[in-house]
């Protein structure tokens, strides 16, 4: 799944995840587990998510492999935040066993939406649900709906660190379109309609791949 971040690739990658029966590896969420248990290797990369640059590959790397060598990724899975830069797009492509095919599906989403997106985001401590304070806020501010916790806007989703990852965005990940346009695996989605038309899109995109496999 590829896309600015705030595209809404996380999402759309639990719904294929459930439907498929495949594993949803989010980078971002492997790096916040080891943030919260304060492993070492999140002890590294926090100073980088907290100022919205890119996380080292070689971090990246170590961490993804890990995960991905588990016996549920045997049959495929959904890769969500990796890779973001070619170096790193490479490395993938090495680590595959021959016959293992990839396809990019990339969400178009504006800059201008993504700000909106980004710096309205509010989840949950308690139970994980995530509001927008501009587009789907919860009923009573700084409240979950579902489960009274307290709600609370992630570092990295402030707006002069969204702007900061966006630019690093069309510096460093964007390039992965043309990376992948040129091995004729790329696809690209319209981000901006509803999540349901989204995803008929993404449906229509995987099908069409199976019906050339």
């Amino acid at each position: 799944m590829l896309g600015p971040p705030g595209s809404g690739k996380g999402t759309q990658a639990a719904q294929l995840s459930k439907e498929l029966g495949l594993p949803h590896i989010s980078t971002g969420d492997l790096f916040r587990e080891h943030l919260s248990k304060n492993t070492p290797l999140g002890q590294r990369v926090k100073a980088f998510m907290e100022s919205g640059q890119l996380v080292p590959d070689e971090i990246v790397l170590e961490m993804l492999f890990e995960r991905i060598s588990k016996p549920d990724c045997a049959s495929g899975c959904l890769l969500d935040g990796f890779p973001r830069t070619i170096p790193q797009a490479e490395a993938l492509e090495k680590a595959l066993s021959q016959g293992d095919k990839i396809l990019a599906l990339n969400l178009e989403v504006s800059d201008e939406t993504i700000l909106k997106r980004l710096s309205g985001r509010l989840s949950c401590k308690k139970c994980g649900q995530v509001y927008n304070r501009f587009l789907a806020p919860s009923q009573k501010e700084g409240v979950c709906d579902r489960c009274q916790g307290t709600l609370y806007q992630r570092d990295d989703d402030r707006p002069e660190v969204v702007r900061e990852r966006l630019n690093v965005y069309h510096k460093q990940t964007k390039p992965l379109l043309d990376y992948y346009r040129r091995k004729g695996v790329l696809r690209n989605i319209k981000g901006e309609e509803t999540p349901e038309n989204v995803l008929q899109q993404l449906w229509r995109e995987i099908e069409a791949d199976e019906r050339l496999a």
